[in-house]
């Protein structure tokens, strides 16, 4: 029996915004709740992979709260600007709130921007991230081009992520948990009128992975593409990195991609 293709999810900008900012005052708490807390190691495995070198500017994009630039703030040594990008103000807000709290003041700037039209100029950013923010974006391929085009030529974007473990018979069990517990249990938590927890497994299930995901990034002009599966393949970071050459579309064609798995 043929099986129906899935409803595509609505990532209209209009709709993902509202969603988020009807979350921002609990999102923080949700994360830590809903991941165990495995959200903090993800982000550390990340500046650990992706560590900033010299004092030229980050750009965290779609960076909700602020948690990962945070993170890129602490392994720089606060040595380099920080550029916290969302296009929900409520986010960011609440991500102001964490940076006074932190003393931290203008090493971290949030400001609001559109993934898919950022207002920064070409080649300035040693490090383009993402942390659970592109699968959100409406139109993928775009987000990707413009995380590359500011990013500076040898400089490194990267894609954190949510994914759907390969692994039986861990695959089955956190799939229904996926699918049927957490939708429930976030929305009982943090009541949204969007239904922002049932859109989280919706997303993630129609997000590319692996190789997939690999072919978008060398299409946006990355090349030496890596991914990292973590903790059994719940989430996957993605690393490319621009060619030195500074016109991506000039730039020498990719390597195939290295997989490496992260059993932790």
């Amino acid at each position: 029996m043929a099986t129906t293709p899935a409803e595509p999810v609505d990532k209209s900008g209009t709709r993902v915004r509202r969603m988020f900012g009807q979350i921002a005052p609990k999102y923080d708490r949700m994360n830590h709740l809903l991941s165990m807390n495995v959200d903090h190691y993800w982000r550390w495995r990340t500046v650990k992979l992706v560590r900033p070198q010299g004092d030229a500017p980050i750009l965290d994009l779609c960076t909700g709260t602020g948690d990962l630039a945070f993170a890129f703030h602490k392994a720089a040594g606060g040595t380099s600007p920080i550029v916290a990008a969302d296009f929900c103000p409520e986010m960011l807000a609440v991500g102001e709130q964490k940076k006074q709290r932190a003393g931290i003041n203008g090493q971290v700037v949030f400001q609001e921007a559109d993934a898919e039209n950022l207002p920064f100029d070409s080649n300035h950013f040693q490090i383009v991230s993402v942390a659970f923010g592109l699968r959100n974006v409406a139109d993928t391929d775009q987000g990707l081009r413009e995380m590359t085009r500011v990013c500076q030529p040898k400089g490194r974007v990267a894609v954190l992520e949510f994914s759907m473990p390969r692994w039986q018979p861990f695959k089955a069990v956190y799939g229904w948990y996926f699918r049927n517990v957490l939708p429930r249990l976030g929305q009982w938590l943090a009541a949204n009128e969007e239904d922002a927890y049932s859109y989280l497994p919706s997303s993630v299930s129609q997000f590319p992975q692996d190789e997939e995901m690999a072919d978008k990034m060398r299409a946006a002009g990355l090349e030496n593409i890596q991914y990292y599966p973590l903790t059994f393949g719940v989430a996957t970071l993605y690393v490319g990195q621009k060619p030195a050459v500074a016109n991506v579309e000039d730039a020498p064609s990719a390597e195939p991609s290295a997989a490496c798995l992260d059993k932790a």
